[in-house]
């Protein structure tokens, strides 16, 4: 998070502390001025009254002038100017007509007035020198007009030269603390300023938790509604399920009647409906729908059975397309340790959508080999391809592919999607590309020794 201060926002800020700073010493002055009336009533009681007439005169005055400045915004170094110099106009006066054994306790007052300015002012070190000189100039000015003594006798009291020594130390205070002072007010605007950035950005975060939270509510509404309709389907689909078993066993029963291949295709019904009351039932189990992993049934298999198996279930359907599919499977057993019904799911899928997307008179070759200890299943379509892209979003995005060939077959990617899902769950490799050679699918699995 960077903040950055603007020189007008800087500008105005210091101006700020700088008034709070004048007021500090304004109004110390305008209360307690006129009580330096005791000391003068001590160490020169035939003067007091008079003096304390001035010291209200001038208390009055700074009043005024103060009221004057800050309604009229004036430049606060010129009222501390002036409030100086009437009060060193009255101090250094005093200074010079009062008894020569009294002479060291005002020019102790008058130290203390200076000292008191430079320990509050916040302006530039240069104007404390000028106050410095200008009540040096009146010490000077008063001393040849009204003091009866000689400079020898006024020196050698001490008092000229305390005021002197504490004036001079006294200007180095305002130099050091004008730098720090504006640093405190550079960093006081970077606090406020980051923490208004801080309290937008929370209000910013709020909304979005809020925006969040509807998203999420919407999202639990449609995951109930997900799993009523699956709840739904699923007891529908499993009356069907059943009725198809229902159906094939009755076929069964009269086995005596049926041919060789009507027998064999009861067979496959039965098999098939078996896998369909299977991957019902992991459906069904809200509880793995759930969880982060799926849950396999793992057995050791002639993974090119199950291969040899998808492939005589489709070769009907590639006939009815006029697409050739070439069996290329090993007779050589080769076991693998999987869910038997999620990998043939995966054959299933993936010739399946071969043949749907392939074009009519095409040649597909299902392909089995042992590589490097790994069952190797490849699907070769040496027609028209699908396109590299289009493949990109079935297997990953689960999107509609646009119809590039001229069908109107409906090109939905869930199936490969979930090929590959499943491929890679049961710890497996699934690769693909399509270009001008055609399209061409690889599935791996380890085999057991």
């Amino acid at each position: 998070m960077f903040v950055q201060i603007a020189k007008d926002e800087l500008i105005k800020e210091t101006y700020k502390k700088a008034w709070f700073q004048t007021n500090n010493i304004i109004w110390p002055i305008i209360l307690l001025y006129p009580v330096f009336s005791i000391i003068d009533y001590v160490y020169a009681p035939e003067i007091w009254i008079q003096f304390f007439i001035v010291r209200l005169i001038t208390s009055a005055l700074i009043f005024g002038l103060h009221g004057l400045f800050t309604a009229k915004h004036y430049d606060y170094r010129l009222l501390l100017h002036i409030s100086f110099f009437m009060l060193s106009v009255t101090s250094a006066l005093l200074c010079n007509i009062v008894k020569i054994q009294n002479l060291n306790i005002y020019y102790l007052v008058f130290a203390t007035i200076v000292l008191f300015f430079n320990l509050q002012v916040f302006w530039e070190p240069i104007n404390s020198f000028i106050e410095v000189l200008t009540a040096v100039l009146l010490l000077a000015i008063f001393f040849n007009l009204f003091s009866d003594y000689n400079l020898d006798i006024v020196i050698g009291t001490g008092g000229g030269q305390f005021f002197i020594i504490t004036a001079i130390i006294s200007c180095i205070i305002p130099g050091t603390r004008y730098k720090v002072m504006r640093r405190d007010v550079r960093s006081q605007i970077l606090i406020e300023k980051s923490n208004e950035q801080l309290k937008q950005q929370n209000a910013d975060i709020n909304a979005k938790n809020n925006l969040i939270d509807a998203q999420y509510e919407q999202l639990r509404k449609i995951d109930g509604q997900k799993n009523s309709f699956i709840n739904i389907a699923g007891h529908d689909l499993k009356n069907l399920i059943g009725s198809v078993v229902m159906s094939n066993n009755m076929i069964k029963e009269e086995d005596y009647r049926l041919s060789s291949d009507q027998k064999e295709y009861v067979g496959y019904i039965a098999e098939s409906a078996e896998k369909m009351q299977y991957l019902l039932n992991k459906l069904m189990d809200v509880k793995e729908i759930e969880s982060p992993e799926m849950q396999f049934k793992l057995e050791i298999f002639d993974a090119n059975v199950e291969v040899a198996h998808v492939f005589r279930g489709l070769y009907e359907t590639a006939q009815m397309k006029n697409i050739h599919l070439t069996d290329n499977i090993l007779k050589l057993p080769l076991n693998v340790r999987l869910d038997r019904v999620f990998a043939g799911q995966v054959f299933q899928n993936l010739l399946s959508n071969a043949i749907k997307f392939s074009q009519t008179n095409n040649d597909i070759r299902v392909v089995t080999s042992l590589q490097r200890q790994r069952f190797v299943f490849e699907i070769i379509d040496e027609g028209i391809a699908i396109g590299q892209k289009e493949l990109d979003m079935m297997f990953n995005k689960l999107k509609t592919l646009n119809d590039t060939s001229g069908t109107n077959e409906s090109r939905l990617g869930l199936g490969l999607s979930i090929a590959k899902l499943m491929t890679q769950e049961m710890g497996g490799e699934l690769s693909y590309r399509s270009d001008d050679n055609g399209n061409y699918f690889r599935v791996e699995f380890y085999v057991i020794n």
